[in-house]
């Protein structure tokens, strides 16, 4: 059985999760995504401390997909250091794993030495 995961990531628009969201569907490196609009981010960056309206999305996925799920986003990102946060699944629906499963397939080979 594959290692799910739930990674995190956020954007500074509606029209980036969209993006984001349906490129990594369309990839097969991510089985669903949801979008949560209008959260509230503060954080610290480059020595301030700032207040910004983000998108945050939810993406389910497994371990071995992670790699090329990270890479799709650090290319397509807007921001200079992406949020990418993986989560584990600890316990599931055995039917909605089995479709996230069949949804992204199996894991890409390892590149050859």
């Amino acid at each position: 059985m594959p290692d799910y995961m739930v990674v995190l990531t956020t954007t500074n628009s509606q029209d980036l999760a969209n993006t984001l969201a349906d490129d990594l569907v369309r990839n097969s490196v991510a089985a669903c995504v949801n979008i949560i609009p209008n959260i509230t981010s503060v954080y610290k960056w480059k020595g301030e401390v700032c207040r910004d309206t983000e998108w945050l999305l939810v993406i389910k996925t497994s371990a071995g997909h992670f790699e090329r799920l990270r890479e799709r986003l650090r290319a397509r990102h807007s921001y200079d250091v992406p949020e990418v946060i993986a989560l584990p699944v600890v316990a599931g629906d055995a039917a909605y794993l089995n479709w996230l499963t069949e949804s992204i397939g199996p894991p890409p080979a390892p590149p050859s030495p």
